[in-house]
């Protein structure tokens, strides 16, 4: 079992891009993870649909979090985390395929291991699982113990894909199917993508200014016409078809 149940975005502060999520998307924070403080990160975890959106953001200098965004040249997508249900199958085969694991987190019932993105590129890979459950609407210690309750889906209500552009697409959508262990697949128009139980990933050229990374998810929408309205109001880019918030392109399905 593998699938998508959140991605981390990255910011140089937390407040702007939690606030356009919430008004724009229609979601609300339910987790700010004190964890992660000892990385130099405040964060905040909003659920959509079963999934999550989670937001970093340094406040000291030096951390990891702060290299990537000047390396990256602001905002953007950062990690790629999916739950699993045999971390410890996953531990080991990194260390077959030498792939450096740069955190592995243990706190009660849940275990994850985070790989090395000069080793897999595109971006931080973590796959976890929590004791308490593997089911798709089941708990995930990262989003705290009532993260249901604030589950809001007028807007928006499912994470869909995500898109991470590379130089060498190809190349990136191997590495990552040898690590995952999940077959590619390849359209007509050449375009590459890995199938997790409840989302796809996707790999594709450099599109924008910017390095190879994390540029996109597709989400499911519940009403276009009031997220583009509140997109307009808050000053978010966007049209008919996307909306960019905190470096990344929303794509409306």
């Amino acid at each position: 079992m593998l699938r998508l149940r959140q991605i981390c975005l990255v910011a140089p502060e937390l407040t702007k891009p939690v606030a356009q999520l919430e008004s724009v998307l229609g979601l609300k924070t339910c987790f700010h993870d004190p964890g992660v403080e000892k990385y130099g990160l405040h964060n905040a975890l909003l659920p959509i649909g079963n999934n999550f959106l989670e937001v970093v953001a340094p406040f000291r200098e030096g951390t990891t979090a702060e290299r990537y965004i000047k390396r990256r040249g602001g905002a953007g997508g950062y990690m790629v985390i999916m739950q699993c249900d045999d971390v410890e199958r996953r531990k080991h085969r990194m260390q077959q395929l030498d792939v450096r694991i740069i955190n592995e987190i243990k706190h009660g019932s849940f275990n994850s291991i985070q790989m090395h993105p000069k080793d897999t590129g595109g971006a931080i890979m973590e796959t976890g699982a929590d004791e308490r459950g593997n089911q798709s609407d089941g708990p995930w210690t990262p989003a705290g113990d009532s993260w249901e309750k604030f589950v809001q889906t007028n807007i928006v209500s499912q994470l869909l894909a995500a898109e991470i552009q590379s130089k060498a697409p190809r190349t990136l959508v191997e590495r990552w199917a040898e690590v995952l262990q999940i077959p590619i697949k390849t359209k007509q128009n050449n375009q590459h993508s890995l199938e997790l139980e409840n989302a796809t990933l996707r790999f594709t050229e450099v599109r924008d200014t910017r390095d190879e990374g994390l540029r996109a998810l597709d989400i499911k929408t519940m009403n276009r016409n009031e997220l583009i309205r509140r997109a307009a109001i808050v000053g978010c880019e966007f049209d008919h078809n996307s909306v960019f918030i905190s470096g990344i392109k929303f794509n409306l399905s």
